[in-house]
């Protein structure tokens, strides 16, 4: 039955491929010429010179992500009663305390669920730290945890006419096991946390009216509706949700939150990031176009490409910069450096050239402007690593073999770079 796995997974990246093969351009010597958008200069030109200033400087960033690219995260009030439906002192072989939690948000007469996967080493000191990230195909898969309760709801499959109606099956149970290393992660003394991101936005064009999304309005008007976020700011949100809750377990340590992304979810987590400071680390892995990539290199995936193939990503309005990114007043490193002064980590891979390893890493050494501000180093050089060796300081980077995954080498990585600033 896991080949049926495999067919979604072929299925779920055909537009991709697609589209590397029809528009993508790889070579670099067709970047064009580019500016990036200043960091230290306001957006009346006034210059920033102290951390003061930066923190009025970033509320101008934030507020250029969320109405030209990600969209306004939903600021409506919805309630949300959270219940352990499951809990064992026994997982993972007696090493793992797993939880699992039921979020139900309530808003407009109508209900949604979100369902948290916890395990915490059972025999390290209490609260632990946490690392916490979505998955992409039900909670289930992410370790072969007969326990695990199945996302019934909302996850990716395929109908006649591609048409997506998101339920899962048993048959997947424990299929990105390799992609998490929970035991790895369990056995460093930290603790981890997922959810399906399937329950709160639906991956395809008409989700909005699924999942927790569907909690929300659509706006009250054009201008609303273009600036409104989609799918990465709804992710985003429910992530902050999920820190809303670890702030209510005497388990978990809340000021010690790691918050993880791959590829479409890395964008997501690195949108969290920006927005929610509760979360102490970032990572994002692989997360490429719309995540750390600089969109002005114009190389691998574009805003043309990733508007056509994913329209309901990212806000209306971020359609009018399709072959005209340059005018766009942020540029991704305006992003990582929103994480200043918090450690954050960007990882690459050597064969992933649809997301732009270089310019990933390029988004990360231009943020350390900021974190020089707070007297904080960085990376140290524009030039790119080699393959396979960790740079950085509170910005981290690493370029490893292989595509576009999360693989225990990436983890190894995290693990360490989170020990030099979580350890007590």
């Amino acid at each position: 039955m896991k080949y049926y796995y495999l067919t979604l997974l072929l299925i779920f990246f055909s537009f991709e491929n697609y589209a590397q093969k029809e528009w993508a351009v790889y070579d670099e010597a067709l970047i064009p010429e580019y500016q990036l958008p200043a960091l230290m200069k306001t957006d009346k030109g006034k210059d920033v010179t102290t951390v003061k200033e930066w923190r009025q400087r970033r509320k101008e960033l934030l507020q250029h992500f969320a109405t030209e690219m990600y969209g306004i995260t939903p600021g409506e009030k919805v309630k949300v009663q959270f219940k352990t439906i499951e809990k064992s002192e026994q997982a993972l072989n007696g090493k793992a305390v797993r939880k699992q939690i039921l979020a139900t948000f309530s808003a407009n007469g109508r209900t949604a669920p979100m369902n948290i996967l916890i395990y915490l080493p059972k025999n390290a000191h209490k609260p632990v730290p946490l690392f916490v990230g979505l998955n992409f195909y039900g909670n289930q898969t992410i370790c072969d945890d007969p326990a695990i309760l199945t996302n019934e709801a909302y996850c990716l499959n395929v109908e006649e006419k591609g048409v997506y109606n998101n339920k899962s099956s048993e048959a997947i149970r424990g299929v990105q096991s390799e992609r998490w290393c929970v035991d790895s992660i369990i056995n460093a003394g930290y603790g981890l946390a997922t959810i399906y991101y399937g329950e709160l936005y639906p991956d395809y064009e008409e989700g909005r009216e699924a999942g927790v999304a569907s909690l929300f309005s659509t706006g009250k008007n054009e201008k609303e509706k273009n600036e409104q976020g989609q799918a990465i700011s709804i992710w985003s949100w429910g992530l902050s949700r999920a820190m809303d809750y670890f702030e209510t377990d005497e388990d978990i340590d809340e000021k010690k939150i790691i918050l993880m992304g791959h590829s479409r979810l890395g964008k997501a987590a690195l949108w969290a990031g920006a927005q929610d400071e509760r979360f102490a680390i970032i990572i994002s892995n692989d997360s490429g176009c719309g995540g750390a990539a600089l969109f002005r290199r114009k190389i691998g995936e574009t805003a043309r490409i990733i508007n056509a193939y994913f329209p309901h990503w990212f806000c209306g309005k971020f359609k009018q910069y399709n072959e005209r990114e340059e005018f766009l007043p942020v540029d991704q490193h305006a992003l990582i450096a929103l994480m200043a002064p918090r450690p954050v980590y960007v990882a690459s891979a050597e064969d992933d050239l649809w997301a732009d390893p270089k310019g990933e890493y390029l988004s990360a050494y231009h943020a350390g402007e900021v974190y020089g501000l707070y007297g904080l180093k960085a990376l140290g050089s524009s030039e790119m690593p080699p393959v396979n060796a960790p740079q950085g300081n509170y910005i981290g980077y690493h370029i490893r073999t292989g595509g576009h995954d999360v693989t225990p080498y990436d983890w190894s990585c995290y693990l360490t770079f989170v020990k030099r600033f979580l350890s007590e």
